[in-house]
C-alpha cells in the first residue's frame, strides 16, 4: 500500500525536557560524558538497544518516562548542566581565531572522505579510514577552524557481521533509518528537500543532502535513493564500498562531483579542499570545469587554482590498494569533461596515468589527487618515506627523499577513545584541558603525581567492565545464533578481570596477520593455559590461574575469502584447544566494542607485516588509556617511544621471505610475552600493585597521549596546509584569477624550451682528495635556452655515496647567479665543503622557479641533471 503523504514525526517533549533535542542531534553528546550519562539515564536499556542512539531513544521512550523525568529535580538539573556545557563549547574554539588573527579573508576549509567513523549509531563506515575521517572532524570542531564534511550517506552502509556454528564470517545489511537518527535534511529556502545533480552518461542522477553537526563543524552527505532515480541509481548510497568497478566510479563521482555542487548549493565558498584518499579525486575536474564556465579560465589557468588549493592525504602503502579504472570507463563516464577542457582524450587520460607515456596503463585516483594538489602527506613518517618511494615514478628524476611528499602522523580524538573514569582521574589530577594540551606543556609532567595504586585500580575497574562486557555481548549473540543452553551458560564465565589481558581488534586483512600468535600452538598453549609456571614470581605458589587472556574483534571484506578463513582459524583454535575461557572472539567489531577494548585489556597487540601498516590509530587509542602496546615496528608505533610505552617486536627488519619473517616473528612474539610482560604484569607488591607496569603505563600516556592526538594532527594540517592552501587560492585567484593566469603562462613557455637547456660546463676547484670542511670552489656555466636567470634555480647536489653509486642523503645548495660571459651562457657559482670523511659524492640540477609555484618539483616536468 502506497501512501498518499509522508509525514516526518518528532519526539514530543514536556517543554522541561526540550534541551534534550539540541543535546540529540549534536554529536557533541559522544565525547562528552555528562551528555552521555544523562541519556543513559533516561533509559539504560533503551541506550543500549538504540546502539547509543538519543535520537532513535527520544522517538521510541515511553511518554510516561518522559513526564516522569520532567519532574526529576536532579535529571532537570543534569540537563541544564549538558545543555550550559554545549553551549559553552560552541562559543569557546578559540585556537583557530588565535593562529589566524591576521587572516583578512572568510576561510572554508571542506575535507571530503568515503567514509566518517563518528559514533556507533551512524554506522557508515568501515575501519580505519573512516575512524580518522571522524576524529578529524571533531579535533577540528575542538580547534574552532571553518572546517566542512562532505560524504556519503550510506543506507546499509558497511555491514553488521554475524559468524556460524563454524565459525565462518557472514554478513547482514541492517537498514539505516535517516529520520531516527541525529541527521537533518537540508531544505532550501521554500522548505523543499535540497536537491543537486550531478551528469551521468545518458541520464542526471539526483541526491538529496543531510547534516550532521559535529560540534561547530557540519558533516553534509549526500543521499541518492530517491525520485526520480531509477533502482540502479538509488543504490550508488547504498553500500560502502560494495558493487563491481561501475558502481565504484558512479560513488565516486557522487562523492567527488556531486559534493563539490552541494557546497555550490549550500552556499559555500571553500578556500582549500582536503582530499582523504583519492576517492574524492574527480572534485577538481568539477572544479576546472566551474572556473572555465564562470571566470571564463582555460583549462591550464583553471587548473593552477584548483591544484593551488588542494590537499592530498594517502593512507595506501602499497599500489594494490588505489583505485585503478580501465580509460574506456573513465572517458565513458567522465569523457565531457575532456571536451569542456578543451583536450584529447590522451591528453584527458594522462591525468591519471603514473606514466604518460604508457597509454595502456590504467586511470589511477591516486595519481589524478596529486596531479590536482599542492600538498601531499602520508599518515606516518614511515609511510611517508613508503609513499615517497610508491609515487617516485611521477618524479623519476629525483632521489627518493626529495620526492615532494610529506607526512603528518594520524592521530585519535583523546575524550572519544578514553574511558570514562580514566578521563575522571585525567581530569582530577591533569586538569580539565589535558585532552588538547601539546607535548611540550608542563601539565603532562603530573602524570607522575598520579598515585600508582589509584591507577592501577582504575585498571582493574576498566577490565572488569570489559569483562562483563564481552560476557553479556556473547550471551546476546549466541542467543540470535540459536545455541545451546550450554554454550549460552558458558559465556557467562569467560574470562577473568584478574589476568593479563591482550586486545587485538582491526580489519581481518592478510598482512594484519591476525593468526601470528597461532604459528606455534603448543607454545601458545602453554602460555595461555599457564603450564609454565616460571614465567611469574612465586612460581607454582604465586600461580592460581591463566596467565593470560585474548580478546580478539574485527571484520574481514565480505569479498576477502583468506581474511574470513583467518577468523575462522582463531574460532576453531578456541574451540579445539579448551581456550574458550581465555581467549574470546567478539562478533560484529564497533566503535562502542573498540572503546571497551582499547579501555579495558591491559596491552594493545598489533602484528602488521612491515611496512604495509599506514598508521594504525587503534593503538594510539590504547596507549591514552595507559594500556602499553606490543607491536611490529610499523606505522605510528615505529615513531613512539616504544621501549618505554610498550614493547617492539623486532627492530624493524625487511624479509625476503614472508614465511621466514613469519617464523622468526612469531618467536620474537612468544619470547616477549613469556620474558617481559607476563613477569611485569604480575610482580606485585604487599599491596597488589606491580609498580613497574604501573610505571610504564604512566610513561605511556604522558608520551603518547599529546603527541598522537587529533588536537596535535589537525593544528598541524591546518598550519602546515590548510593555512598555506587557502593563502594560494587567495593569491591564485586575485584580480579575476591574473596570477593563475600568469603563471598559467610562464609554465607554457617553461615547457618550451625547458629541455634546450643545457649544462655546459662545470669547473671544481679540488682534486678528488679533499678534507673534512674544506672549502670547495664550483663554477657552472649554463644554457638557459631563452629563458631567464629568473626562471629557474641552479644547485649543487651532494651526499654519501652508497654501494649502488648513488648520493644519499643528498643536500642542496643554491648556486649564485654571477651573470653572462661573452657567448651570452649563465654563469653560477657556490662554495661547498663535506662535514664527514668517507667517499662523497658531488652532481648539479636545474629546477624550475617562480614566486607562484608551491613546489619546484613538477608532475610531468623532469629535473635536468649534469651527466656523469
Amino acid at each position: 500500500m502506497q501512501p498518499i503523504r509522508t509525514f516526518n514525526v518528532s519526539p514530543s517533549l514536556p517543554p522541561r525536557l526540550e534541551p534534550l533535542r539540541t543535546l540529540a542531534y549534536n554529536l557533541h553528546w559522544d565525547w562528552n560524558v555528562e551528555t552521555k550519562d544523562l541519556f543513559r539515564r533516561l533509559d539504560r536499556d533503551l541506550w543500549e538497544s538504540s546502539r547509543h542512539n538519543p535520537v532513535l531513544m527520544l522517538g521510541t521512550i515511553s511518554q510516561e518516562r518522559l513526564e516522569e523525568v520532567a519532574e526529576d529535580e536532579g535529571f532537570i538539573a543534569q540537563i541544564d548542566r549538558a545543555a550550559r556545557q554545549l553551549d559553552d563549547y560552541l562559543k569557546e574554539r578559540t585556537w583557530y581565531r588565535k593562529h589566524r588573527e591576521k587572516e583578512k579573508h572568510q576561510e572554508c576549509f571542506v575535507y571530503f572522505s568515503a567514509e566518517f567513523g563518528l559514533t556507533e549509531c551512524l554506522p557508515i563506515y568501515s575501519g580505519g579510514l573512516g575512524l580518522l575521517a571522524g576524529d578529524h572532524l571533531k579535533s577540528a570542531s575542538d580547534r574552532g577552524l571553518p572546517l566542512v564534511g562532505v560524504g556519503l550517506l550510506y543506507q546499509e552502509g558497511y555491514f553488521s557481521q554475524y559468524l556460524n556454528a563454524d565459525g565462518w564470517q557472514q554478513e547482514r545489511y541492517p537498514i539505516n533509518d535517516f529520520y531516527n537518527m541525529p541527521l537533518h535534511l537540508e531544505r532550501d529556502a521554500e522548505g523543499n528537500e535540497l536537491r543537486i545533480e550531478v551528469d551521468y552518461p545518458g541520464r542526471k542522477v539526483y541526491a538529496r543532502v543531510w547534516r550532521v553537526q559535529v560540534g561547530t563543524v557540519p558533516l553534509y552527505m549526500l543521499d541518492t535513493n530517491i525520485e526520480p532515480n531509477n533502482p540502479y541509481d538509488h543504490d550508488i548510497t547504498d553500500k560502502l564500498y560494495g558493487g563491481d568497478i561501475d558502481m565504484r566510479i558512479h560513488q565516486e563521482m557522487m562523492l567527488g562531483i556531486g559534493g563539490v555542487r552541494m557546497l555550490k548549493a549550500l552556499g559555500y565558498e571553500p578556500t582549500a579542499y582536503h582530499m582523504n584518499e583519492g576517492h574524492s579525486a574527480f572534485l577538481a575536474l568539477e572544479r576546472i570545469s566551474i572556473l572555465i564556465q564562470e571566470q571564463g579560465l582555460t583549462f591550464k589557468e583553471a587548473k593552477e587554482v584548483v591544484a593551488a588549493s588542494n590537499v592530498f592525504t594517502t593512507h595506501t602503502p602499497v599500489a594494490a590498494g588505489f583505485d585503478l579504472f580501465p580509460h574506456d570507463k573513465v572517458m565513458h563516464y567522465l569523457g565531457h569533461y575532456a571536451d569542456k577542457f578543451g583536450l584529447g582524450r590522451e591528453q584527458f587520460l594522462a591525468l591519471g596515468r603514473d606514466n604518460t607515456g604508457d597509454l595502456e596503463s590504467p586511470f589511477s585516483m591516486a595519481t589524478l589527487a596529486i596531479e590536482m594538489a599542492s600538498f601531499i602527506n602520508g599518515v606516518a613518517k614511515l609511510h611517508g618515506e613508503v609513499s615517497k618511494v610508491l609515487f617516485n615514478n611521477l618524479w623519476p628524476e629525483l632521489p627518493p627523499s626529495e620526492v615532494p611528499i610529506t607526512s603528518i602522523t594520524n592521530g585519535v580524538h583523546a575524550r572519544s577513545c578514553v574511558a570514562k573514569y580514566t578521563q575522571e582521574l585525567y581530569d582530577r589530577y591533569l586538569g580539565p584541558k589535558w585532552s588538547t594540551t601539546p607535548a611540550h606543556y608542563p601539565l603532562w609532567e603530573r602524570v607522575d603525581a598520579i598515585p600508582d595504586d589509584e591507577l592501577w585500580r582504575n585498571q582493574d575497574l576498566c577490565r572488569a567492565e570489559l569483562v562483563v562486557f564481552v560476557r553479556e555481548r556473547l550471551q546476546k549473540y549466541l542467543r540470535a545464533r540459536g545455541a545451546s543452553f550450554t554454550e549460552i551458560d558458558a559465556a557467562r564465565e569467560v574470562l577473568d578481570p584478574g589476568v593479563l589481558t591482550i586486545g587485538f581488534a582491526r580489519r581481518f586483512a592478510t598482512y594484519k596477520r591476525a593468526t601470528l600468535f597461532l604459528r606455534d600452538l603448543d607454545r601458545i598453549k602453554r602460555i595461555l593455559l599457564g603450564l609454565n609456571t616460571d614465567l611469574i614470581p612465586g612460581g607454582k605458589n604465586a600461580l592460581k590461574k591463566p596467565m593470560v587472556q585474548f580478546v580478539i574483534a574485527g571484520k574481514a571484506h565480505p569479498h576477502d575469502i583468506p581474511g574470513k578463513e583467518m577468523i575462522r582459524h582463531i574460532t576453531h583454535f578456541i574451540r579445539e584447544q579448551g581456550c574458550e575461557k581465555n581467549v574470546v572472539f567478539i562478533p560484529d567489531y564497533d566503535i562502542n566494542v573498540a572503546r571497551m577494548m582499547v579501555s579495558g585489556c591491559d596491552v594493545w597487540l598489533n602484528t602488521p607485516r612491515r611496512p604495509r601498516e599506514a598508521s594504525g590509530t587503534s593503538g594510539m587509542k590504547a596507549s591514552m588509556n595507559g594500556l602499553l602496546n606490543l607491536s611490529i615496528l610499523d606505522g605510528w608505533w615505529d615513531e613512539a617511544d616504544y621501549v618505554r610505552t610498550g614493547w617492539p617486536i623486532g627492530h624493524g627488519e625487511f624479509y625476503d621471505d614472508p614465511n621466514y619473517q613469519d617464523e622468526v616473528e612469531a618467536n620474537a612474539l612468544y619470547d616477549l610475552m613469556e620474558k617481559e610482560v607476563i613477569p611485569l604484569f604480575y610482580n606485585r607488591d604487599e599491596e597488589g600493585v606491580p609498580r613497574k607496569w604501573v610505571s610504564k603505563m604512566k610513561d605511556a600516556i604522558r608520551l603518547n597521549c599529546p603527541l598522537f592526538n587529533t588536537a596535535r594532527m589537525v593544528s598541524e594540517y591546518a598550519t602546515r596546509a590548510y593555512f598555506p592552501a587557502s593563502d594560494r587560492y587567495y593569491a591564485m585567484s586575485a584580480n579575476g584569477c591574473q596570477p593563475a593566469k600568469e603563471l598559467a603562462a610562464w609554465k607554457t613557455h617553461l615547457f618550451e624550451r625547458w629541455y634546450d637547456i643545457k649544462i655546459l660546463d662545470i669547473d671544481i676547484s679540488e682534486s678528488d682528495d679533499v678534507k673534512v670542511n674544506q672549502s670547495i670552489n664550483v663554477k657552472a656555466l649554463v644554457d638557459l635556452a631563452g629563458l631567464t636567470e629568473s626562471d629557474v634555480e641552479v644547485q649543487l647536489y651532494k651526499g654519501p655515496m652508497d654501494a649502488d653509486g648513488n648520493i644519499i642523503n643528498g643536500v642542496s645548495v643554491v648556486m649564485d647567479y654571477q651573470g653572462t660571459d661573452a657567448n651570452q651562457q649563465s654563469i653560477y657559482t657556490a662554495n661547498i665543503a663535506y662535514s664527514s670523511s668517507g667517499l662523497q659524492g658531488l652532481s648539479l640540477r636545474v629546477l624550475p622557479k617562480h614566486p607562484y609555484l608551491s613546489s619546484p618539483f613538477q608532475p610531468g616536468l623532469q629535473v635536468l641533471w649534469a651527466n656523469a
